[in-house]
């Protein structure tokens, strides 16, 4: 059994691979009345686009998305929504030499290894480019939101590219879709186009990144107990997404390093209800939100498809060295941004319509 849908009462499915046809997601579960067009969805799927700059893969899909049902008169019927995005620039003669070799650091190996049967072109299934389905669904979502919850907001940014990190005193919302690297800030965003240029021509290597995704005014009370949680499901979210490596909510892993006294956020009262002295929980205390800015952050690795030479072995069991050819992201966090936003949009809203099952919105009073 492949699990391929992600979500509770608003899920979705993925479907496709890299060098097919098409790919695309079903979504089920979302509200009837939802204003939805293609070009809404479209100004997400540009941010995730390939070819759009120098720094990253030079595949130029114009990821067109069509609606195929589920939309009547450009609102949603509350019925399944086919979304489908066209591939249309895919060259797999670039990966004929590797057909019969598994690629270090790719998933060819673990996908021969439990299916038997693989697509090698572009990595199948296991591609990045099966982040275009998410991002899509994405957009179904942030309409959804944008009804049902208008105040909430989403944004995502790089903190990190390899060793080289941002000033976290130079975080500026404003600067996120000025550079190539949606990094809120700009002099980090210069240090890194030098740097990638020089990974990408003299050193025929990639890098990892760490990339942060926020949002802010979203309502106490998202998420239940055990396991319902909303960190949980973000975590899962974040961590499904191909190449990632690590997920932290809040503090995350430097918690560790803090006292009770250093982390727990203080409470007061202010006029409009709770107000928290600090946020080191990230938004999220006993697996609901608290009315604070929900922070994620998660790292994803180095692309695996370098010029460099690898060691692996053949499907005969040889050993080989690999030189993955090919158009691919010297930086696969770079494109990775939106899709982190897409699928906190997809959490959120799938959290806000168990709370409005369960409690119909209803909340404890405080003061």
């Amino acid at each position: 059994m492949s699990i391929n849908s992600f979500g509770h009462l608003f899920r979705f499915t993925t479907w496709g691979e890299s060098h097919g046809p098409a790919l695309g997601a079903t979504v089920d579960g979302c509200p009837p009345g939802v204003s939805l067009t293609a070009p809404m969805i479209q100004q997400w799927m540009d941010k995730r686009r390939p070819g759009l700059n120098k720094n990253t893969t030079q595949r130029n899909e114009p990821d067109t998305v069509e609606i195929l049902s589920g939309v009547f008169e450009d609102r949603t019927t509350g019925t399944p929504i086919q979304l489908m995005i066209k591939n249309t620039d895919q060259r797999s003669k670039d990966y004929g030499d590797i057909a019969m070799t598994f690629r270090p650091g790719h998933a060819d190996i673990t996908y021969h290894q439990k299916y038997g049967h693989r697509d090698y072109r572009g990595g199948g299934r296991s591609s990045a480019r099966e982040t275009a389905a998410r991002v899509a669904a994405g957009g179904v979502a942030r309409a959804a939101l944008a009804q049902l919850a208008p105040q909430v907001q989403i944004k995502g940014y790089m903190t990190q590219m390899g060793t080289k990190s941002i000033n976290p005193a130079h975080i500026n919302w404003g600067e996120i879709d000025q550079n190539d690297f949606f990094c809120p800030d700009a002099a980090a965003a210069a240090e890194w186009e030098d740097y990638l240029a020089w990974l990408r021509k003299d050193d025929h290597n990639s890098v990892g990144a760490v990339i942060e995704v926020v949002a802010r005014n979203v309502p106490a009370g998202l998420g239940a107990p055990i396991y319902g949680k909303l960190d949980t499901d973000l975590a899962a979210a974040m961590m499904s997404i191909n190449a990632v490596k690590g997920v932290e909510i809040g503090e995350g892993m430097a918690a560790a390093a803090l006292t009770g006294r250093d982390n727990a956020d203080e409470i007061s009262m202010g006029p409009d209800g709770p107000v928290y002295s600090s946020n080191h929980a990230g938004g999220v205390l006993g697996g609901i939100s608290t009315g604070q800015d929900i922070v994620v952050r998660f790292a994803v690795k180095p692309t695996s498809s370098i010029l460099s030479p690898r060691k692996s072995i053949r499907l005969d069991g040889t050993e080989t060295e690999v030189i993955t050819k090919g158009r691919h992201d010297p930086c696969v966090g770079i494109r990775a941004v939106p899709v982190g936003e897409a699928m906190m949009a997809l959490v959120l809203l799938d959290h806000l319509l168990l709370d409005r099952g369960q409690t119909g919105g209803v909340r404890g009073p405080i003061g």
